[in-house]
């Protein structure tokens, strides 16, 4: 289990333990209060890991934002990893991948309703959603577990499956961007990409080995996938079930930093899968493009080219593609579900934090407090409070 995907070059090992020393330093900075961190009168909820590489934050961002949505209103803060604008910006439905990152793209687009912005400096950035929004009740703050300049209400960490952080290595020699017992900050640890056969001796193992604080939360979450697939471009011939593609030549197109799980899942559906893969969050230049549409001819009829969600973002502002690729390019749409019947448990968690931590319940309870005080003076009995909706 703990080799799956694992690799540790023990020669780069006497540079990973001076990266430690420098990221000890940092945290011992930080939990001494010689540098700070700004707690907030709205609830904040990190999402994030202390691994290089994907651990499926946008996904579970996105199970927050639907758990979320409808109970009160959200706000999505990242850094735009990759963007080429500078400072905050708040996106709306006029505002370009380029501008903000390809992950919160997604996001805008998927749930126009909410708030999506991007800062480096979350603390403004959290300052400035405040300013715009009084009635802002909650913000999730998209890959900041190490960002400790904001100190979060909950914190979740998410560690993959197939690289638990228990057997991995500091940079460079493994994948780790700070010592383990960082995981000690965590309210919440997740492990995700769980298959979804997983033998209940195996949770008992990983619970014992990820050796947890009575304090935290240990869930286990898998990938779902929907059973069709959906064009990339509007011009192409609608979906395509999952069910039929058992005869077909699958070009598995990727540019995500864990594509292993997916290429995985696919083998299922068909013994011709090609993978064709590039860096995480990687924009697709002129060479690559051509690449595509040479290998995709290649391939034997019938053919498909399979990609991801964020992928299929940033194909759709790649210039060049093939009509022939064009009109054969989907992507597959996941969500992430909990297992071991926790799903209730981790929902309930949630909407309790926020139920009793909004900024708006916060302040009407204030303006409430004050009324009952005059209200018991008459003999009146106190109101109650409730949490809204939207």
């Amino acid at each position: 289990m703990e080799g799956d995907f694992i690799k540790i070059n023990k020669w780069l090992l006497p540079l990973s333990w001076l990266y430690g020393v420098g990221v000890n330093v940092r945290n011992t900075l930080f939990n001494m209060g010689v540098l700070k961190s700004r707690a907030f009168d709205v609830p904040v909820i990190s999402v994030g890991n202390i691994t290089v590489g994907g651990t499926g934050k946008t996904p579970h961002v996105e199970y927050l934002i639907r758990l979320l949505q409808d109970r009160c209103r959200v706000a999505v803060l990242s850094r735009g990893y990759k963007r080429s604008s500078k400072g905050y910006v708040k996106a709306t439905l006029q505002t370009t991948m380029s501008e903000i990152g390809d992950e919160p793209y997604q996001m805008k687009r998927k749930f126009p309703k909410i708030a999506v912005a991007v800062d480096k400096d979350r603390c403004r950035g959290i300052d400035q959603l405040v300013t715009e929004d009084k009635s802002l009740d909650v913000v999730l703050l998209d890959d900041a577990f190490q960002h400790r300049y904001v100190k979060p209400g909950i914190n979740i960490l998410l560690v993959d499956y197939h690289r638990l952080i228990i057997y991995d290595e500091l940079l460079p020699a493994g994948r780790l961007r700070e010592p383990l017992d960082g995981k000690d900050r965590a309210d919440i640890v997740i492990v995700t990409k769980c298959p979804k056969e997983l033998k209940p001796m195996e949770y008992r193992v990983i619970t014992k080995a990820m050796n947890l604080f009575p304090y935290q939360q240990l869930y286990f979450t898998t990938i779902n996938y929907e059973e069709t697939l959906r064009p990339v471009f509007n011009d192409q011939n609608g979906t395509k079930d999952l069910k039929d593609l058992k005869d077909s030549h699958i070009l598995l197109l990727t540019g995500i930093g864990s594509p292993e799980q997916i290429s995985h899942d696919l083998a299922s559906l068909s013994s011709h899968i090609t993978p064709m893969t590039f860096a995480d969050h990687h924009l697709f230049k002129q060479k690559d493009v051509e690449a595509i549409n040479k290998t995709f001819d290649a391939q034997p009829s019938p053919n498909i080219i399979i990609t991801t969600e964020k992928d299929a973002i940033r194909l759709q502002q790649a210039q060049g593609l093939s009509d022939k690729v064009r009109a054969n390019l989907y992507y597959l749409p996941i969500s992430i579900g909990f297992m071991l019947e926790q799903g209730d448990s981790f929902n309930n968690y949630i909407i309790n934090y926020v139920h009793k931590n909004s900024r708006n319940s916060i302040l009407v309870k204030a303006k409430d407090d004050n009324k009952s005080k005059d209200s018991n003076r008459a003999g009146d009995r106190p109101r109650t409070i409730s949490f809204r909706n939207y």
